[in-house]
C-alpha cells in the first residue's frame, strides 16, 4: 500500500511517500480501499510533534477520516460486506492507500455523495454532534455562536445547527467568508477582523458556545452567555491557559465543558455511530447537510495540500484524493 509517511516533526515538507506492506483485517475490523482522506487540524498538530497519536497507532501517518470500498473483513466483522462503499472515522493513519478499522465506526457512504465529498465528514460529524448537541445540549430557537464558521467544523455545526431550529452566529475572517457563512445558514456572519463580536452580540444573548479559540475570547464568552448558557471547548488555538472568574460562572449558572474525540474509546466511538446514522445521515441523503469542499489534492502532493490547510485564506475542507 502506499501512504503519506512523516519522516519527522515540523513543517509540511516532513512528508514522503512510501510503499508498505499491505493490511489485514482481524477480529472485527474491515480492510478499506482508501479513495479519499480529510485533513483536519488535528493532523497538523501531530505533524508538529504537539499531538501524539494513541498507543497502537502508527506515529508517522496521520489522517482522521476516509472514504472507500470495503475489500476484506476480518472474522468477527458482521455490519457490512466486501464491495460496499463506506466513510469511517479513524484513530489515525487515514493518509494511505489502506485503512483497517472496526466496523463500529463506520457508516454506509451516502449515494449523492462523491468519495471526496464522503471523506470530508466523519471527524467533523462526530466532533459536531457529540459537542454541540451531547455536550452542549442545543435546542431549538436556542442562540448559538459558532466560531470559524467557514471551517470543516464550522460550517458542518452551522447547517446541523440550522436543522435542528436554532438561530446560528458565526465569527470568520474576511467579507468573503462572510458571505459563504450566510449561505451555510447562519443568521449573524461577523467578521472578527471588523467587529467585536462581544458587542454585536451582548445584547442579542447566547446560550451555546461552540469554541475552538480560547484565549481572550474566553471572556468574552462568559460576558454574552444567557443564564444557563453552555461554553463548550473543542480546541484553544489562542491559548489554553486563562483566568476564570468564578463567581460569574455561579451567577450565571453556565456549564463549562470539553472534549477531544481521537482518544476515545471505540465503545464511545461506536455509540455516537449509532447516534449519527440515526440523527445525521438523513439529513446528508436529503441534501440538507453537504461538505464545503473545497480543494483536492492527490497523495502525493500532501505537502502543498498541509501548506494550504495552514494559510488564512483557506477555508472549507481539503482533503486528499487516492490515485489509482
Amino acid at each position: 500500500m502506499k501512504a503519506a509517511v512523516m519522516k519527522g516533526f515540523g513543517g509540511p515538507e516532513v512528508f514522503e511517500i512510501e510503499n508498505l506492506e499491505d493490511l489485514i483485517p482481524k477480529g472485527e475490523e474491515v480492510l478499506i480501499e482508501v479513495k479519499a482522506a480529510g485533513i483536519n487540524r488535528p493532523d497538523v498538530f501531530q505533524r508538529k510533534g504537539n499531538y501524539p497519536a494513541m498507543e497502537g497507532v502508527p506515529q508517522d501517518i496521520p489522517g482522521l477520516e476516509v472514504s472507500g470500498i470495503i475489500r476484506s473483513v476480518g472474522p468477527s466483522a458482521r455490519r457490512f460486506k466486501v464491495g460496499d462503499s463506506v466513510m469511517a472515522l479513524l484513530p489515525g493513519a487515514g493518509y494511505a492507500s489502506q485503512v483497517c478499522v472496526s466496523e463500529r465506526v463506520c457508516l454506509q457512504k451516502p449515494k449523492n455523495l462523491s468519495f471526496e465529498e464522503a471523506a470530508a465528514l466523519p471527524e467533523t460529524i462526530y466532533t459536531v454532534w457529540n459537542n454541540l448537541f451531547e455536550r452542549g445540549g442545543l435546542r431549538k430557537a436556542d442562540h448559538v455562536l459558532i466560531h470559524g464558521g467557514t471551517g470543516g467544523i464550522g460550517s458542518i455545526a452551522i447547517q446541523l445547527a440550522k436543522s435542528f431550529g436554532a438561530i446560528v452566529f458565526t465569527t470568520v475572517g474576511s467579507e468573503e467568508k462572510k458571505v459563504i457563512a450566510l449561505e451555510l445558514g447562519a443568521d449573524i456572519a461577523i467578521n472578527y477582523k471588523e467587529e467585536d463580536f462581544e458587542k454585536v452580540l451582548k445584547d442579542l444573548g447566547v446560550d451555546v458556545v461552540l469554541d475552538s479559540i480560547g484565549g481572550e475570547y474566553f471572556h468574552k464568552h462568559l460576558n454574552i452567555l444567557n443564564e444557563d448558557g453552555r461554553l463548550v471547548q473543542i480546541n484553544a488555538i489562542a491559548g489554553a491557559k486563562v483566568e476564570l472568574n468564578l463567581l460569574k460562572l455561579m451567577q450565571k449558572r453556565i456549564l463549562l465543558t470539553g472534549s477531544t474525540l481521537r482518544s476515545r474509546d471505540i465503545e464511545f466511538k461506536s455509540r455516537l455511530t449509532k447516534e449519527i446514522e440515526t440523527n445525521i445521515l438523513p439529513l446528508i441523503e436529503n441534501g440538507e447537510l453537504k461538505p464545503l469542499l473545497t480543494k483536492i489534492y492527490p497523495l502525493e502532493e500532501v505537502v502543498a495540500a498541509h501548506r494550504d490547510f495552514e494559510s488564512s485564506e483557506q477555508y472549507g475542507k481539503i482533503v486528499l484524493r487516492m490515485e489509482s
